[in-house]
């Protein structure tokens, strides 16, 4: 950073305005009734709501954390967020990736654990847990973390994406999705969807005939917003035509700023689709937290195969690091706040999902929310922002993954 810099942000503070307002609409109530056809077991186990009976029937396996549940389902009030529209209703301007709790960024943490900082989250107002049935175990963690609170909090899940005998494919045909769903639905034990994103667009399925299928399902009162993840501005446009899609879902950080250049924004901006920013911290990278000698499980960390988590690369990308440590210091915030203030403040209808599996880290994302930037200030930083090099690609070339995105 410049040596003026501190100069210009103490001058700009008076005229300190988020760029990007916030909604203060609240959340509308869940769906009154559901399609006949959706009313499973499920349905019948969704009734009582927080109600202490629904919890004293629980499985006597489960007891431990039932009793957990009760005590957090007192809890009549929470914190009030600013709000994001998706569809027709509202979710916290910040949500919650659940993926690290279960799968993909290590050993998976201990449950009990995971259930209380779902159950913080909520009593400090986030109202939206992003999760998917490609990650092992999670959706079975947000059914017991939730169940209390299902009619107060939404719920996002993903189909498409397999890995049969480790190799990456796709398949949204319609017997897949409804598949999914089905098994979707009774992993979190819930009738419905708040958002259902196709994970990875699928080459053999037209993406009108998604839509046609995604479309069906809302009908039915089983889904309520349509989501597509990773997906290029031609497939967006191509869904949107035969159902509206509510919300795209992809890798934006300060660190990685691919749909800036390559029409994605520009899409959702036109279409009115929210954009759902996952890893925002760059998978850990825009924390402050990890540097050359930080290590990943070989098999159960997926940084480990990524070429930007190098032990060279780590050392490298300091520099991403330390220009948004110098911002940070001039706001007395974190890396981790500035990181995610500056998504906020891009757009009005980005919602940046950060994971976790630290209450202190949750509690510090949520200090994002207070920040805000002078229009000068964003221009300034967006200015230098192209001058710091980024080391590593986010996925090995010519990987699965690496072809997987942008379709």
């Amino acid at each position: 950073m410049k040596s003026s810099r501190r100069e210009f942000f103490k001058t700009s503070a008076a005229m300190m305005a988020s760029v990007a307002g916030f909604s203060a609409i609240g959340a509308p109530s869940v769906l009154s009734a559901v399609d006949s056809s959706a009313q499973t077991n499920t349905r019948a186990n969704m009734q009582a709501g927080a109600q202490t009976n629904t919890l004293a029937n629980t499985q006597a396996s489960a007891q431990n954390t039932t009793k957990d549940a009760d005590k957090m389902a007192k809890i009549t009030t929470t914190a009030a967020l600013p709000q994001r529209k998706v569809g027709d209703f509202t979710i916290s301007a910040l949500g919650l990736g659940c993926m690290g709790m279960t799968h993909g960024h290590g050993a998976p943490r201990d449950r009990k654990a995971m259930i209380r900082l779902i159950h913080e989250a909520i009593e400090l107002g986030i109202t939206y847990f992003d999760s998917a049935e490609a990650y092992i175990g999670n959706e079975e963690l947000l059914a017991e973390a939730l169940k209390p609170y299902r009619h107060r909090v939404k719920i996002g899940t993903k189909f498409g994406l397999y890995y049969p005998f480790g190799k990456q494919m796709q398949d949204s045909s319609k017997k897949a999705i409804l598949r999914a769903l089905d098994a979707s639905l009774k992993r979190l034990n819930t009738d419905y969807i708040d958002i259902y994103t196709q994970h990875r667009v699928d080459l053999d399925t037209p993406m009108q005939e998604v839509a046609g299928t995604i479309g069906e399902l809302i009908k039915a009162s089983k889904v309520r917003a349509f989501g597509l993840s990773e997906a290029g501005a031609q497939s967006i446009k191509k869904a949107h035509a035969v159902t509206p899609v509510n919300a795209l879902q992809s890798h934006y950080a300060m660190s990685f700023r691919e749909v800036e250049g390559n029409e994605i924004l520009k899409t959702c901006e036109n279409l009115g689709i929210a954009f759902v920013a996952y890893s925002p911290l760059d998978r850990g990278l825009l924390t402050g937290k990890m540097n050359e000698n930080t290590t990943f499980h070989a098999t159960l960390d997926m940084r480990a195969n990524f070429p930007r988590y190098t032990k060279e690369n780590l050392a490298k990308n300091q520099a991403i690091v330390k220009f948004i440590q110098n911002i940070a210091q001039e706001k007395n915030a974190t890396i981790a706040q500035i990181a995610l203030a500056w998504l906020l403040a891009q757009k009005d209808f980005i919602i940046p999902i950060p994971e976790t599996t630290n209450p202190t880290h949750l509690r510090e994302n949520l200090g994002a929310l207070k920040i805000s930037f002078s229009k000068a200030e964003l221009s300034q930083i967006a200015t230098e922002l192209k001058n710091v090099p980024i080391f590593g690609d986010r996925y090995p070339p010519n990987s699965d993954a690496a072809k997987s995105v942008g379709l």
